[in-house]
Formats: structure tokens, C-alpha cells, sequence
């Protein structure tokens, strides 16, 4: 029996819009970890919104990174 779920990242439902500079984006990378670092690790609700945070930051810095190289 497969138990169901909603993945953290559906790309057929999942919009980017648009890319942040590359500097804009590794500074709100930072600031987001640095946020995310002093969440509870025993609070559910809070790793979970640690980990959408995470997510979210990470996406927008290699689509940063990818612009800069000229690769999307």
C-alpha cells in the first residue's frame, strides 16, 4: 500500500516567477538559513515551514546561478 502525500515541489503545478539577481539571491539565501537555523527541531510545524522556506530560497538561487551562466 503506497500512502499518499503532497510533495514539497510539483513542477507541473509549481510557477517560478522570474529570477532574482544573483546577489539578491544568495543574500535572502542567508537570511533565510540564518531565520530557518533557530526553528525547533521538535516542533513538526515548524520544520515544515523550515523546510518550504528552504526550498523556496534554494530554487531562486540556482535559478540565479543558472542565469548568471547564461544555462536557462
Amino acid at each position: 500500500m503506497t500512502a499518499s502525500y503532497t510533495p514539497l515541489h510539483d513542477p507541473e503545478k509549481d510557477v517560478h516567477y522570474g529570477v532574482p539577481p544573483l546577489q539578491q539571491a544568495i543574500g535572502q539565501a542567508w537570511r533565510v538559513l540564518d531565520e530557518k537555523g533557530r526553528a525547533n527541531i521538535h516542533d513538526q510545524d515548524e520544520m515544515i515551514r523550515a523546510a518550504v522556506g528552504l526550498h523556496h530560497v534554494l530554487r531562486d538561487l540556482l535559478a540565479a546561478l543558472d542565469a548568471e551562466r547564461g544555462e536557462r
